[in-house]
């Protein structure tokens, strides 16, 4: 093949079929899930810098393969590791600076989110990028980006001002709303399905925030109705710096409530004054139910603490099967709900619903991204043991196939195409979305949107609802 190949760092599928340590590291060490995919890349190439991903994608279109990505490995379906593809992991090809304005930072795609803000904290910065730590900004901008107070500060997306990438011919270009335009349009929102190999993001800043409060309140399952109701009525009135959620888990040990799933309202306010904090809680704290178990309020906090709290709830080294929905405007929320928050198969396990309102009441930017509702709702389904995957993985399919026929559609981030089927854009932005991947990627080189036996190819999902014609 030549020096340039010499010269990659890649690792080749073994010819013989037996088992090889190293190619298994490349092929699934850097997969945050682990009930791992059975597929094998031709060949992995760990970058270290932009040159490497040139080569790689030169290299897949000389031998005739599709080109796959892994940022940071968080994808729960593994989209990175596809068959006979050449997947270029991100994981050691690292740049992260600031532009002399300091207004923006510009960064690789496997940066995490608490790399990220630490460096940008110690320049009173911010990013509100993914809630998980270990996230990757690659596959989380790509997706949208549902990030910290998304409901009031918009998508993470939104703050993307450009890209610089290497297409699907192996070129690089800098991409914005101004030139190759079709890439910018594409990149937010896109997810997996975006036609090229983004190597840089180009992001807008905030200030960062001194005085964070939270206030959690830990009520037995039997109240999850009032409380459901309580904290769904109160999410669009909360402050323009809150973000709201309820979360249905089992608590962690140190909150003293052993072996019982609870219902658990969670605000994070982001302010620079405390008092303004305090009255930004100071509603949900002044009407919460009666009959909570554990009641911490005014919980001084940080974004480095919560995103410990964060990789508490969302341990390594487990198996995992994730699925969501955008839960329609009107819907009775707690009724459609309770199955998921009241059922949970596993103590590790929990239910999330995410409030949206007013993010998903504006207009949003001419992109790709244009799927959302007041309320988003997640599974995070997480088991130790392969023994348990069938039971879970089925549990998450039953409680989909009653909450999907009350949804809008759902996001990337959370989904696995290979099972289940439903809308992620607006009829018109998909459309113009899969036009442009034809467009820009007619060989579909890149590998684009993983669904059942990985067939959609350039022409990429139908952005359909699969259980309207059941």
């Amino acid at each position: 093949m030549g020096s340039m190949q010499d010269s990659l760092p890649i690792t080749w599928r073994p010819e013989t079929g037996e088992h090889d340590t190293e190619y298994e590291r490349a092929r699934v060490g850097r997969v945050f899930n682990h009930r791992r995919p059975k597929r094998y890349p031709r060949a992995i190439v760990e970058a270290t810098q932009e040159s490497h991903i040139v080569d790689a994608v030169q290299l897949a279109n000389r031998l005739g393969c599709r080109v796959s990505v892994r940022s940071g490995g968080h994808s729960w379906a593994a989209w990175s590791v596809r068959e006979d593809a050449v997947l270029i992991d991100l994981g050691a090809y690292h740049h992260l600076e600031l532009n002399a304005a300091e207004t923006e930072a510009i960064v690789s795609p496997s940066t995490t989110g608490r790399v990220l803000n630490t460096y940008l904290g110690e320049k009173g910065l911010l990013f509100a990028g993914g809630h998980c730590p270990d996230v990757g900004v690659g596959g989380f901008l790509l997706q949208g980006g549902m990030g910290w107070n998304c409901k009031n500060w918009g998508w993470a997306c939104e703050q993307v001002t450009a890209i610089d990438i290497v297409n699907a011919q192996g070129e690089q270009l800098h991409c914005n709303s101004t030139e190759n335009s079709d890439y910018y349009w594409a990149a937010r929102g896109a997810g997996p399905g975006f036609p090229g190999v983004v190597t840089k993001f180009y992001l807008r800043l905030r200030r960062s925030y001194s005085n964070m409060l939270s206030s959690a309140f830990i009520y037995p399952i039997s109240c999850y109705k009032e409380v459901m109701d309580w904290v769904v009525a109160l999410a669009p009135t909360c402050d323009d710096d809150t973000e709201i959620v309820a979360v249905a888990a089992y608590p962690p040990p140190e909150s003293g409530i052993q072996h019982q799933p609870c219902i658990m309202p969670l605000l994070l306010t982001f302010k620079n004054d405390e008092d303004e904090a305090r009255t930004a809680l100071k509603p949900a704290n002044s009407t919460r139910p009666p009959g909570a178990l554990v009641e911490l309020v005014n919980q001084p906090t940080s974004l480095l603490n919560e995103y410990r709290n964060q990789a508490a709830a969302n341990p390594l080294g487990h198996r995992y099967c994730a699925e969501n929905a955008y839960i329609k405007n009107d819907e009775d929320v707690a009724a459609v709900l309770e199955e998921a928050f009241c059922t949970l198969p596993h103590p590790k396990a929990f239910s999330l619903w995410y409030s949206m309102n007013p993010c998903s009441r504006r207009p949003l930017p001419d992109m790709a991204l244009s799927m959302q509702s007041d309320h988003y709702f997640a599974l995070y389904t997480i088991w130790e043991h392969e023994s348990d995957d069938r039971r879970c993985q089925n549990w998450v399919q039953n409680v989909m196939k009653g909450v999907e026929r009350h949804s809008e559609g759902a996001y990337l981030g959370d989904a696995d195409f290979q099972v289940r089927r439903t809308k992620f854009w607006a009829d018109e932005n998909a459309s113009r979305l899969m036009a442009i991947r034809q467009k820009l990627d007619p060989d579909g080189r890149i590998c684009g949107y993983l669904d059942i036996d990985d067939g959609s190819g350039v022409n990429g999902l139908a952005n359909q609802h699969e259980w309207t014609s059941a």
